[in-house]
């Protein structure tokens, strides 16, 4: 399903040495895997989740999604390519500010120009355990309610692959729980791909596969006290 190889991105920084921000990854995941890239901050966690997503081109290298080549693409085929194949889930701070809930999680519908876009989502929203908070503002929301919002925006679509930035950042270990294993579960249902994001290993412990990330490079991942954590798998 989506497939990276020889991946690099270097920023030049005047009287320094380049950032290694990507330096060579290879990975692939497969329809309806969840894999977790783990690492801290400044590992080019982002940066490689950037280049699937078309935001930024690679020095080199190659990123296929569905056998066709993300890098290849234009401007408005790599636009297309993120409102219809690509989910993409970010911070809480993505949110529109004194928006609705189902205001916020249709906004992806409405850039599509679909028409019922609140109608549409709604389901989804009740299914996320939403249903009684989509005429709540953003601020009105917990922080566990609103990455459900955004996790609500990036699967209407029915994407192949979504993309997950540290989507617990902000969460304590109950909420991180909750709103990982809705979107594994989600995820599973869909046969969605899922590539997550993250410097917490309780939520790389959601993954069926986990890399870890430094420096640019991937490397062999090895949880940190495994028992704290929950299993990594869902019955599918």
């Amino acid at each position: 399903m989506l497939e990276v190889r020889d991946l690099v991105k270097h920023y030049q920084v005047v009287g320094s040495e380049p950032i290694r921000a990507v330096d060579g990854v290879s990975m692939s995941v497969a329809a309806g895997e969840f894999v977790a890239l783990y690492g801290p901050s400044g590992s080019g966690k982002t940066t490689l989740l950037d280049l699937i997503a078309g935001l930024q081109p690679p020095d080199s290298g190659i990123v296929m999604v569905d056998g066709r080549d993300i890098v290849a693409l234009s401007r408005r085929e790599c636009e297309a390519y993120r409102s219809t194949t690509l989910g993409i889930i970010g911070q809480p701070q993505n949110l529109i500010p004194g928006a609705l809930a189902i205001e916020n999680a249709s906004l992806k519908l409405w850039l599509t120009n679909a028409r019922s876009a609140e109608a549409t989502i709604e389901p989804l929203l009740d299914q996320l355990g939403l249903g009684d908070r989509l005429l709540h503002r953003t601020e009105q929301l917990s922080m566990g309610e609103r990455q459900r919002v955004l996790i609500a925006r990036a699967l209407i679509t029915n994407p192949t692959l979504v993309l997950a930035d540290e989507p617990s950042g902000s969460l304590d270990t109950q909420r991180t729980n909750e709103v990982l294993g809705i979107l594994r579960e989600q995820c599973y249902q869909r046969g969605a791909a899922v590539v997550l994001a993250t410097h917490d290993p309780r939520a790389a412990a959601f993954a069926d596969q986990a890399h870890e990330l430094r420096d640019g490079r991937l490397q062999e991942y090895v949880p940190h006290e495994p028992d704290q954590f929950p299993s990594s798998r869902l019955t599918r």
